[in-house]
């Protein structure tokens, strides 16, 4: 149960790309007190060889495969190993949740028929969902994805989807994995959509508009949930 204090410690940030942030997360977790250590192992960046010293570690997405060989992607999925052995809140986003599926033995894959997920769908909450939080899970969610991943054994699923069934779940007690993207803010998603314009070409891709509509339509509830997730995730209620 989160206990209502000024959360202290620091929050491993694990990120794949020069300029990528946590986003709406970092500012959360800063608002709740929290250092952010902020990591790039792509580009030469160490992990640390335990989070004794750290509440818990996200590991956010990229425009990488969790199936490629690079060194560094290899080394960073057996990395997972630290927070699970710990029993320390891991959080893994879009492509960090396909490398908490590919630690724990399970498939990531592109979907039979090339259909990508970039922009706002539809996602179903579970029951064991439900109880994820003190707030509804968001029944629209922001994603930029091109594979999807297995249901690792043992895990709880939290939500799914239509094209890409497992969207969520839980792995122990407090382990995560999400394949949308709750950090995203609205320039982040201006960002994307500018760099990357190819995607929104892609089968089952939205189209332009169809993201800002979702922005307005959609992000509250995601807001509203990823503050009372992060309250769970961390089991400390913001100040």
């Amino acid at each position: 149960m989160a206990t209502n204090q000024q959360a202290s410690g620091k929050i491993l940030i694990v990120l794949h790309q020069e300029r990528s942030s946590p986003g709406r997360f970092g500012c959360l977790l800063n608002g709740r007190g929290y250092e952010l250590d902020i990591r790039r192992p792509r580009f030469g960046d160490p992990l640390p060889e335990t989070l004794r010293d750290y509440t818990g570690a996200i590991m956010f997405g990229g425009p990488m495969s969790a199936n490629d060989e690079h060194d560094w992607l290899r080394r960073e999925i057996d990395w997972i190993d630290v927070p699970l052995s710990e029993d320390k809140p891991f959080l893994g986003i879009c492509l960090g949740a396909q490398m908490l599926a590919r630690h724990l033995g399970h498939r990531v894959y592109a979907h039979p028929e090339g259909k990508v997920e970039v922009g706002y769908y539809p996602i179903q909450p579970t029951a064991d969902g439900h109880n994820v939080c003190d707030c509804p899970f968001p029944d629209h969610v922001y994603q930029w994805h091109g594979e999807g991943f297995e249901l690792p054994a043992g895990a709880a699923l939290l939500a799914s989807g239509q094209d890409f069934e497992a969207q969520a779940f839980r792995y122990g007690t407090r382990a995560y994995g999400l394949q949308f993207h709750p950090e995203v803010t609205f320039t982040m998603m201006c960002c994307w959509m500018g760099r990357n314009g190819g995607r929104l070409e892609q089968p089952g891709a939205c189209p332009r508009e169809q993201h800002l509509q979702g922005w307005f339509q959609h992000d509250m509830a995601v807001a509203r949930w990823s503050d009372a997730f992060l309250d769970a995730w961390t089991g400390v209620t913001a100040a």
